[in-house]
């Protein structure tokens, strides 16, 4: 006999010690949020725990695990049959569930049983995102960050995925919450991440970043769409050196254009997305601006939501948030194109 219990600050620790990590719980579960790399190996499956709950409080809990011990034995032969004959004797996974250790006990004590050296995690998931949590701050703490600033359309992701190529270090948190981080944001036929996943893959972001190099990331707010940042990151960010990207009025709206290209190509989508604005800028202006939509004029109004809208919300934001935002660097990229921003990232680093 092999199993061993593990903390989940342990397995913060350990983490790139085991060779497979698995999620006993069901796909519904996982889905929400998981262990980064972790494949899931569901000792129930939704409908099944869904059923076994029901039993349990409509019946009794005797006959919800007499019945649940059936699935789940069935559902652990069938993992063992695809995913374990091939392997050796050597292997060593990870398992864990929600919190008790049922489900992930259950799967464990079969491979123990086989020979293999289990280890389980002591709370299972609800134990790791608290431990997860705490570490970010540590991370947040201990690593350097760069402050990207600049208003709406100045190219500020452009210049982050170059960066990112040219080998810097770099926390894209709208790619990571897939939302452009405004009421415009959203991306079509897209969904944001669950606030437990988003918070999960800024973790394992951060816990890779070697602490004696830069990391550039842009000037967020706290939440990018539905998602809310770390506050410890948060704070590391707004204390952190700016620069501001320097692009002309023209370049950002011909960027923006290019961007959101699906709302030339779906004008009633951008319209129905002009009504957020409506508390801020009155139902007069947004109904000539959809009206100028319609008829397929959008860079009027894209120039207008720029010097009318975010603008002036960006830049009071800016002073007011990020300490070191009236000592910014400033940063001129010759155009809105990639290779203008290839060219500015290579002088940034050096290169």
């Amino acid at each position: 006999m092999s199993l061993t219990l593990i903390s989940a600050s342990d397995v913060i620790a350990r983490y790139g010690e085991f060779d497979t990590l698995i999620d006993a719980r069901s796909e519904g579960e996982y889905a929400e949020d998981h262990l980064p790399g972790a494949v899931n190996w569901p000792t129930l499956h939704d409908e099944e725990r869904k059923s076994i709950g029901t039993l349990y409080k409509q019946v009794n809990a005797f006959e919800a695990k007499k019945r649940g011990a059936a699935l789940a034995a069935r559902n652990i032969s069938t993992h063992i049959e695809a995913h374990v004959l091939d392997k050796p004797r050597d292997w060593a996974p990870l398992a864990y569930c929600w919190r008790g250790g049922k489900r992930s006990g259950s799967l464990s004590l079969v491979l123990d049983q086989i020979g293999f050296r289990m280890t389980l995690v002591e709370g299972g998931y609800k134990a790791f995102r608290a431990a997860m949590l705490l570490d970010m701050e540590v991370c947040a703490a201990r690593l350097q960050f760069q402050v990207i600033c600049g208003t709406t359309g100045s190219g500020k992701t452009r210049l982050l995925q170059a960066l990112r190529s040219a080998g810097a270090q770099v926390l894209d948190l709208e790619d990571l919450a897939r939302h452009r981080s405004s009421v415009l944001g959203a991306l079509p036929g897209i969904a944001q991440p669950t606030q437990k996943r988003f918070d999960t893959l800024v973790w394992e972001q951060l816990r890779q970043f070697d602490p004696a190099r830069v990391v550039f990331v842009e000037s967020e707010s706290k939440k990018v769409g539905n998602v809310a940042i770390h506050p410890a990151l948060v704070e590391s960010m707004r204390n952190s050196p700016c620069s501001v990207v320097d692009l002309s009025l023209e370049q950002r709206v011909e960027l923006l254009l290019e961007d959101y290209a699906y709302f030339t190509a779906n004008p009633e989508q951008f319209c129905n997305r002009l009504d957020a604005l409506t508390a801020q800028r009155g139902k007069v202006v947004i109904e000539a601006w959809k009206a100028l939509v319609r008829q397929g004029d959008l860079r009027p109004v894209v120039q207008d939501l720029l010097v009318a809208h975010y603008d002036p919300v960006y830049l009071q934001s800016m002073e007011r948030n990020f300490v070191q935002f009236a000592q910014a660097k400033t940063l001129a990229p010759a155009d809105r194109s990639v290779a203008s921003m290839q060219v500015l990232a290579g002088s940034m680093l050096g290169a």
